[in-house]
């Protein structure tokens, strides 16, 4: 599944730290999920979404063949 999430946090000046610490995770999380290297739960999904004030579609691309 690929994200949107490190243009709209660049676009938006939020460092990931200040992200991080919005949505209650570390800055290693919000790295792995900008690298693709997680996915993240329907929750923090949501928080991110509600954060960018963004349908969850609008940051969470998901691509048949990718699971």
């Amino acid at each position: 599944m690929r994200n949107h999430i490190e243009m709209l946090r660049k676009a938006n000046g939020v460092t990931q730290e200040e992200l991080a610490e919005a949505l209650e995770v570390s800055r290693q999380t919000i790295s792995s999920l900008e690298n693709g290297r997680y996915n993240p739960s329907i929750i923090l999904a949501f928080k991110i979404a509600r954060f960018f004030n963004k349908a969850i579609e609008e940051i969470f691309v998901y691509e048949e063949g990718l699971v």
